[in-house]
């Protein structure tokens, strides 16, 4: 996915100014209220599939307003579609209000009024829907304002997880696959929004699901760093080591074997573009700081050497 905007590399001192500078009045039209000012942070990425753009953000706990003043300025008529990764959002949309956290995923329209409240930091997926586009997909007069959906089972769990998978392996994609991708994925959320109307409390195995997908996202973003280690992604992530090997139990790996695994599909999606790079240059880059280590675990991964695997 595409950096759109970073606080990281800002002092602290500077980071929610320029965040509301560069986001809120020239990104996506909004007031905003932190709650912890002085320890802001946050960040988004974007990924175009068609006409729907994906968007990967984390924010510091705040309240984020659109009003009359924004929706003048608006160049899109779309609808909002959230999936919480992490953290906790309450949407206010027409006098209806809805938790969107872990198990809820909530939509509601860009160009109405509309307040978030975010409970604490909150990572999370939102998609822009064209409006014509995805009210296509519902019978006629059928298509909500706003509207939450479980996100931990069914429908809204394979959306959620189409979602995440889309976020990983956009750089991948021509323009084409992307175009064909975001017409199914605004086909299964109709469809999802369609049979989903039960309020479904938020159950363990769905936080559980939601914070490895979060998890898996931070170590997708250092999987080039060779010295990415198990105590430090779950001192960033803010559990114990205990706690990061349990969530991998859901992925039936252990955490090094999901890591080996996530390089050695980006080296072999590196090595398909035939591109005239070194392959220890693509192992390096990678992650890998041995040409044997790689030669080795990409033969038992795909039953070939690296250079086998450019004549296929």
């Amino acid at each position: 996915m595409d950096e759109v905007f970073s606080t990281e590399q800002l002092p602290r001192e500077r980071r929610y100014n320029a965040w509301r500078d560069a986001i809120c009045d020239c990104y996506v039209h909004v007031d905003v209220t932190a709650t912890y000012p002085q320890n802001y942070r946050g960040f988004i990425r974007q990924a175009v599939f068609g006409n729907i753009v994906l968007t990967d953000v984390l924010a510091s706990q705040q309240s984020i307003r659109r009003n009359a003043r924004h929706i003048s300025q608006l160049e899109k008529d779309c609808y909002y579609l959230q999936f919480i990764l992490q953290g906790n959002l309450l949407v206010h949309q027409r006098g209806q209000s809805h938790v969107s956290n872990a198990a809820r995923g909530t939509m509601f329209y860009a160009t109405e009024q509309y307040e978030l409240q975010g409970r604490d930091e909150v990572r999370s997926f939102y998609l822009e829907l064209p409006r014509a586009d995805f009210a296509d997909r519902f019978p006629k007069q059928s298509v909500p304002v706003s509207a939450s959906f479980d996100s931990s089972r069914g429908m809204g769990r394979i959306a959620t997880e189409f979602c995440s998978m889309l976020a990983s392996e956009s750089d991948g994609l021509d323009s084409g696959a992307r175009r064909q991708l975001g017409n199914q994925l605004m086909d299964m959320l109709a469809i999802t929004l369609q049979s989903s109307n039960e309020d479904t409390p938020v159950l363990d195995g769905s936080v559980r699901q939601a914070r490895l997908r979060s998890v898996k996202l931070w170590i997708e973003d250092r999987l080039t760093d060779p010295d990415l280690d198990l105590d430090d992604i779950a001192a960033a992530n803010g559990i114990s080591r205990r706690y990061l090997h349990q969530l991998f139990k859901l992925e039936e790996k252990t955490v090094s074997q999901w890591i080996w695994d996530r390089r050695l599909q980006r080296c072999y999606a590196e090595l398909a573009k035939r591109d005239g790079r070194l392959i220890t240059s693509i192992a390096y880059e990678n992650g890998f700081n041995s040409s044997a280590h790689f030669s080795t675990m990409f033969r038992k991964k795909y039953g070939v050497s690296p250079r086998e695997s450019l004549a296929i």
